[in-house]
């Protein structure tokens, strides 16, 4: 089976879309692929545990990608092995009532991991340069002052909202988060095909919306969206990754690696000593209850 590399997918120089692959090559039948991510979980929930007893770096994993693209399934296989004391998960939808109270951030900071766990962004912050961007009707519901009209959103303020993406995710990554972002890539055949399983399957139905085939005539507008907002924003601190979503083991797997690759070369994370008092009464402790 073949092992991809960090390289291969992370995003380090200006692209384009429509030239990054939406299929990857692991030259493995499915059944040995997830077998290989089983065991790639397993050693990711290691890493957890002890980041978990270490205290002092937090994982930030955002998954961004169009409808159908897979980003319910990625989190249940690649944290399959978890405890769940260590993982949240968020799925961001529509802002409620009160968090259009606060800036677009604010939702993002407070559904931030506790060091020594994983969090999940399931959509994220990047929605508000992307959906809000294809629909800038919808800014109207932040009542921002200046903004009175989807003309309001000019070129001047996405570059603005770019760089307060960039400042959060610095400060963030700053104090001990572990910041990645992955743009789930699928081919707009590929989602054709997932949309008619939906509707063709009576058991996944519920799946589909009418909106769904609404945001699939904007198709363009969104790769448009996704590529600015992409080379506006992946930072050494913060890289995107291009992870082919057209085959979704292989997109799980190569996700599951680029975590456990990058986790593990952080080599100060590692379970905390004893105080040399109690090490140096091991001993004796070990007695102690042995003679109960």
């Amino acid at each position: 089976m073949k092992q991809p590399s960090i390289d291969e997918f992370k995003i380090s120089s200006q692209i384009k879309i429509e030239n990054l692959s939406t299929n990857f090559n692991l030259e493995a039948e499915e059944k040995e692929i997830e077998k290989a991510m089983t065991k790639l979980s397993k050693k990711l929930a290691d890493i957890q545990n002890t980041m978990y007893a270490h205290g002092k770096y937090s994982v930030l994993m955002c998954i961004q990608g169009m409808d159908t693209a897979g980003k319910d399934s990625m989190i249940r296989e690649v944290f399959k092995e978890f405890n769940v004391r260590g993982i949240v998960a968020h799925s961001f939808k529509k802002p409620t009532e009160l968090e259009l109270k606060h800036d677009y951030l604010w939702r993002h900071y407070i559904a931030l991991p506790a060091r020594g766990k994983f969090g999940i962004f399931n959509r994220t912050h990047y929605e508000n340069v992307l959906v809000t961007r294809v629909h800038p009707e919808y800014l109207k519901y932040e009542n921002m002052p200046g903004f009175n009209a989807p003309e309001d959103a000019t070129q001047e303020f996405w570059q603005r909202r770019f760089q307060e993406i960039n400042n959060f995710e610095k400060h963030i990554a700053d104090n001990g988060t572990i910041i990645f972002k992955f743009f789930l890539n699928l081919s707009k055949g590929e989602q054709k095909n997932r949309l008619l399983r939906r509707l063709n399957k009576p058991s996944k139905n519920w799946k589909f919306s009418a909106d769904d085939l609404k945001e699939r005539r904007l198709w363009d507008d969104y790769q448009k969206c996704y590529e600015e907002a992409i080379n506006a924003t992946s930072k050494s601190h913060a890289p995107w990754f291009n992870i082919p979503a057209d085959d979704k083991p292989t997109a799980r797997y190569i996700v599951a690696k680029i975590l456990y690759d990058t986790l593990k070369q952080y080599d100060d994370i590692k379970e905390p000593e004893l105080p040399a008092k109690d090490k140096a009464n091991i001993d004796n402790y070990r007695q102690e209850l042995e003679n109960e």
